[in-house]
């Protein structure tokens, strides 16, 4: 290591201030002070996992990783959508409960479904009117297709529908009471009734027991409301148990 001495003409050129305190006879004060801060720092610096996990990349090493399982969240969000209104209200439920992403029902695996401790599920009604098949969406093929083999007793299920509740009065969100009846019939646990209040509609196949068998949205004559009542619903549904 090499060192320029006190004559050197290197050092005269980049003189410390302490350097000169040292020369006249005065206690260097402040270079002992950065000096000791210094070597504190080297003796008790220890490298983070950043650190490590860079310099193994630069290495071209594998770098350290976290033992143990990555936690994920208990419950998924499930929905099918023809204009895009189910995936909004999908979204307001995301975002008020602080879930992962939503994903398209047709794309999910069976697997998937069993393995979540709840599921948020929600659909559009098409086909009013209709004893089955109501929503005109992959729903439609997967509660025939799909449910019947999957046994999910005891499973927490939250339920949300989007209808129009002015042009389809007589049948607002009818598809989510099919949801309802299907999910049910797999021995899942029904979660997160809502007041009929608020909505001005003439009948639903979604009301059971004179409440909605979930939370209901009309994206068409009630958008400013959809967010709220999404907010809300999340609180219910973690009062209730949902394992959000």
């Amino acid at each position: 290591l090499y060192v320029p001495s006190d004559d050197s003409d290197e050092l005269k050129q980049n003189v410390h201030p302490a350097h000169e305190l040292k020369k006249k006879g005065r206690p260097p004060a402040a270079m002992m002070s950065v000096n000791v801060g210094v070597i504190v720092l080297c003796l008790t610096y220890t490298p983070t996992r950043a650190f490590r996990q860079h310099l193994g990349a630069w290495k071209g090493t594998k770098p350290v990783v976290r033992s143990g399982p990555v936690p994920l969240h208990a419950v998924g969000i499930f929905y099918s959508t023809t204009t895009g209104n189910t995936e909004t209200v999908a979204g307001y439920i995301q975002e008020a409960a602080d879930l992962g992403e939503i994903e398209d029902i047709g794309s999910v695996s069976d697997d998937v479904i069993t393995s979540l401790d709840g599921l948020v599920v929600g659909a559009p009604t098409w086909h009013t009117g209709a004893d089955e098949m109501r929503s005109g969406t992959s729903w439609d093929d997967w509660l025939y297709t799909n449910l019947p083999n999957l046994d999910l007793k005891g499973k927490k299920v939250a339920i949300f529908g989007v209808g129009d509740q002015v042009s389809y009065a007589d049948n607002f969100c009818d598809a989510a009471g099919e949801l309802y009846d299907c999910f049910v019939g797999r021995g899942a646990e029904i979660v997160g009734m809502t007041s009929t209040d608020g909505y001005d509609h003439t009948d639903s196949k979604a009301i059971r027991d004179g409440k909605f068998c979930g939370l209901m949205c009309d994206e068409d004559n009630q958008p400013d409301l959809s967010a709220e009542r999404a907010a809300a619903w999340v609180k219910q549904l973690k009062s209730e148990g949902m394992p959000f």
